[in-house]
């Protein structure tokens, strides 16, 4: 099994970034997104966005993988805020959601594992102190947030079949090849890791 996650090589200057800066600089444009009202300025945001995508060489088939699992969500969010708080504060929220996923795909796409357990590894150094293993914990944070696309991709996967059956109000039909998926999921992981010595 593959565990570089999602990573596309490239020379671009977000490829050649460390991981700390890239990580900092997520969360710092993150919050900056959380302050910002009007959909006008996010969606001003939004073309930046793109054109880092751009100008990373990753592709349209990798960017739109990173918006693809949560597309249903961004407009189920939108209708239900409508109501409540009208459809330029909805428009807002579902941008904010939508940016903020689309730059942590972009990270993911211009960082190889490798060098994203390193950084984490190294921010959690402190947490020797209460006997923890710093390379062990950020291996499963960067696993689990690895880990989040697929499952989504697969309930994704899962919906489409049960359109395809016509037994898309079925709970059931939806619950178990989902639970299935990832637990297919989670024997490769393991067996992965376990041919990597890192089992125990």
């Amino acid at each position: 099994m593959n565990l570089t996650g999602a990573y596309v090589p490239g020379t671009s200057l977000l490829h050649r970034l460390p991981a700390g800066a890239k990580l900092a600089g997520l969360a710092l444009v993150c919050t900056a997104l959380v302050l910002i009202g009007s959909p006008f300025v996010l969606a001003g945001v939004g073309v930046v966005v793109a054109g880092l995508y751009a100008l990373t060489g990753v592709g349209a088939a990798a960017a739109w993988a990173q918006l693809r699992p949560v597309r249903w969500f961004a407009l189920a969010l939108f209708v239900v805020q409508v109501p409540f708080a009208g459809p330029q504060t909805a428009a807002a929220t579902v941008l904010r959601v939508v940016l903020a996923v689309a730059l942590a795909g972009l990270v993911t796409l211009t960082t190889r594992m490798s060098e994203m357990l390193a950084t984490l590894e190294r921010c959690l150094r402190p947490a020797r102190f209460v006997g923890l293993d710093p390379f062990r914990v950020s291996l499963l944070l960067s696993l689990t947030v690895r880990s989040v696309p697929v499952i989504a991709e697969l309930a994704v996967r899962v919906r489409e079949a049960q359109r395809a059956r016509g037994v898309e109000r079925s709970v059931r039909a939806f619950a178990v090849p989902l639970v299935v998926g990832a637990l297919r999921h989670a024997d490769a992981l393991g067996e992965a890791l376990s041919a990597r010595g890192l089992d125990d």
